[in-house]
């Protein structure tokens, strides 16, 4: 553990009067034939402390339950070529941008739901309103990272879906970490994120979101994926 914050992000922020750290923990590239468990044992159980919270990003959990695909072997419908080019890019992730993420989501959420949520975007759209394809897609496409120009190889070549289980995933960590941590898993970029999965109650997320909020573990080279949230 470096103990030391990414580059442009803080190590401690103050919430409600009190301040927090956010501990960014470096490991190596985490690829689809490591054990998570071995992961986390590796980089996470000696710099953990009672009280702490762990939390780790969705896509290394996805990685390495298999859920990720290089462009390559991603076959590609005219469907999901013509969806694609209605989604709007930004540099925080390419979400369902391009071809590849954009089948990946008609394959996890089903044809029928994409389209629906499309549907009823293109409508609320045009009245000014945004947000609809995804919260009517739901967590499933909305998890979906697609490579970007700061994304580590190999993964900048490749779909990452989201968890599966991540919730159950979360109390088995902390049963690894041998108890008094709590986990999350989580799903965060530069302008906010979601906690898909967590050992914690409702408002414990809602908190944990807060503290996220500038995402510390950073947007690209940085490769922290697991971070300790910890009362400063």
């Amino acid at each position: 553990m470096s103990g030391t914050a990414n580059e442009g992000k803080a190590l401690e922020v103050q919430l409600d009067g009190e301040r927090v750290q956010r501990i960014p923990l470096r490991t190596r590239v985490v690829m689809p034939d490591d054990s998570l468990d071995e992961v986390i044992t590796t980089y996470a159980k000696d710099a953990v402390q009672p009280g702490d919270l762990l939390f780790v990003t969705e896509k290394i959990v996805a990685i390495t339950q298999g859920r990720s695909y290089l462009l390559t072997d991603i076959r590609v419908r005219p469907l999901a070529r013509f969806l694609s080019k209605y989604v709007v890019k930004t540099p925080y992730g390419i979400g369902l941008g391009m071809p590849e993420t954009m089948e990946m989501a008609l394959r996890e959420c089903g044809t029928p739901r994409i389209l629906f949520a499309a549907a009823v975007a293109a409508v609320t759209k045009a009245f000014g309103r945004r947000g609809d394809f995804y919260r009517i897609a739901g967590d499933k496409a909305r998890a979906i990272d697609g490579p970007t120009s700061g994304t580590i190889p190999p993964y900048n070549k490749a779909v990452v879906l989201g968890p599966e289980k991540p919730r159950e995933v979360a109390r088995h960590l902390q049963q690894l970490l041998g108890g008094g941590v709590d986990v999350a898993v989580v799903d965060i970029n530069d302008i906010g994120g979601n906690i898909l999965g967590s050992t914690l109650d409702k408002a414990g997320e809602k908190r944990l979101v807060r503290i996220l909020s500038d995402n510390p573990l950073g947007q690209g080279h940085q490769s922290t994926p697991l971070g300790i949230v910890r009362p400063a």
